[in-house]
Formats: structure tokens, sequence, C-alpha cells
């Protein structure tokens, strides 16, 4: 008696090589070569070609398991059938990847990994200038900066300009944006701050107020920008903002050739407050608020 002769393909086994061969050539088992049409008789020839003439076809992974597969969409049927498909959802901070979205929120939130999250707050925002504002807020910061006349307090430099532009000081009403530029313009000779203008016009310091004829059936008009406003205080406080003023300071990062313009000393110290530009840090704004309003020297803003 013989021993067994097993298929070269599948897993059945016969008394006599004939039988064998038969079946074999009846069921096209005999190996082939992965890549071009060549037939063996043995799977150890057959392997001996391919790794001669690199004849292996590609193959697909798993991406859970060492299981591997002819097709990507063998691979795909496998992985889906059996819950294989590897975590895609990454953890914002770490190398951690997750199946869900909620498992990654989990885990975000109990490692304190959100990229832009404020951790005593337990806050996330959006992107990172949100919470860089939120960071600069009242909420962290307080109120630390000091008006240098009336002695109220406000959270930042931006905050205690505004109060002055607006003439809103109580122990200095003569300050206001025209007075306030005027100041700057003397103590800022090399034009550090302020834009160089061949000849400088001061503006109306008067309050606007909208009369009948702004309302054009259905909305109050602005007839300088058109635009519409529900209320004629709304309009009226459009009017009498700084929003149609002239641009008279811009930003100092000239290294980086910033080139924004404000209307206001407000909003330049906003500007350089969210750090967009990155020529000082918030708190270096801070520091020199009070040489501005306060110095005697002239005015050269520093990183």
């Amino acid at each position: 008696m013989s021993d067994e002769y097993e298929c070269e393909t599948c897993t059945e086994t016969f008394w006599y090589r004939e039988d064998c061969e038969e079946h074999m050539s009846d069921y096209g088992h005999w190996p082939k070569c992965e890549s071009c049409t060549r037939v063996f008789r043995t799977r150890r020839a057959c392997n001996q070609h391919m790794n001669a003439t690199d004849h292996w076809a590609p193959r697909f992974e798993c991406e859970s398991c060492s299981r591997e597969f002819r097709s990507q969409s063998a691979a795909n049927q496998h992985m889906a059938a059996v819950g294989h498909w590897a975590p895609k959802i990454p953890c914002e901070t770490c190398n951690l990847r997750f199946r869900t979205i909620e498992d990654a929120d989990q885990h975000m939130k109990i490692q304190a990994h959100y990229s832009n999250y404020c951790q005593s707050c337990k806050k996330r925002f959006a992107n990172e200038n949100a919470l860089r504002m939120h960071l600069n807020s009242k909420i962290h910061r307080g109120k630390n900066i000091t008006c240098p006349f009336c002695k109220d307090n406000y959270t930042n430099a931006s905050g205690l300009t505004h109060h002055l532009e607006r003439g809103s000081c109580r122990n200095a009403p003569a300050l206001n944006r025209e007075t306030i530029l005027r100041i700057i313009r003397e103590r800022d000779p090399h034009g550090t701050i302020t834009n160089r203008q061949i000849e400088w016009h001061e503006e109306n310091t008067g309050q606007f107020s909208a009369t009948d004829r702004a309302f054009n059936g259905s909305s109050w008009e602005c007839y300088l920008c058109h635009r519409d406003f529900r209320t004629a205080g709304a309009l009226n406080s459009h009017l009498n903002s700084s929003v149609h003023k002239q641009k008279v300071y811009h930003c100092p990062n000239v290294e980086s050739k910033c080139g924004k313009q404000f209307s206001t000393l407000a909003a330049l110290f906003n500007h350089l407050e969210s750090e967009s530009c990155s020529f000082m840090r918030f708190e270096r704004v801070q520091q020199q608020v009070g040489d501005v309003f306060q110095g005697r020297r002239a005015i050269a803003l520093r990183a």
C-alpha cells in the first residue's frame, strides 16, 4: 500500500498518485504562478519559480490580524465581517487612535488631550486663536490694567484705550480719539505706529444723529456704506463709531510686512494682543500701554 497523495491546492487526499493527478487536472488544481500563466506539478516548484522571478501577487493585509488576501475587496470583506478595521480617529494630542468619535472624545476629555482645550474651564475651542482669546479674557486675566486717570480697572490694554478714546473717562474728559492721536503723533516722529500724512485735518468729534431720511422704508441705512440697521439707535451707534474714520495707525511689525491699518489706537492694541502677526506677546502689550499714555519719551514699541 502506497502513502497518501495530497492535492497541491485543496485538502483532498488519494491512495494513488494517478487518482490525485487526475483530480488536479479535472479541477484545475495544479499550482499556478500568481503572475504569469505557468503551471507546476508541485507547490514547491511553483514557489521556487515565483521567488526567482518575483512573480508573487500583491498581498492585502488585514488591518488587525495577520491574515493576507489576494485583493483589497477580499480584505475589506474579512475586516467588515469580523470587525477588524483598524482605529482611524486620532487623538488631537497623543498617538492613540480610536474606532469611534465618541471613544476619541471620551479619551481626550479625560486626559485633557484636546488640542485647543482650557483645562481649568473644561472647555474646548474651535482653534488656537479662540483658545488664546479665552485665556486672555477677564475669566483668566481678571482686570489688572488700571486707568491712570480714573483708576477704573480693565482686562487689557485695548479695553483701557477704548475707554479713553471714547472720551468716557470722568477724570480726563478732554481725552478722545482726536486728542490722543495728536499726543501720539508728537511722540512718534518716526512713524512707528502712526501713518505719515502730508497734511492732517482734524476730524469732527461731534455726535451724529440720523434723520428720518435715513429710513428707506424697511430699515435705517448708512449713507456711507449702505449697511442696514433695524433701529435709528443702532444706525447712530454705527455713525458715531470709528468704522468710517481715517486709518491713522498701523502695525509696527515691519519685518513681517504685516501692513494692517487701524482707525483707533484701541484697534491697534487689540491686533497686537491677538498675536496674529507674532510681533509681541499679550503680556508685553499690557506692559507697554502705560508708556504710551504716561511716558514722555518717543514711542518705540518693541517685541
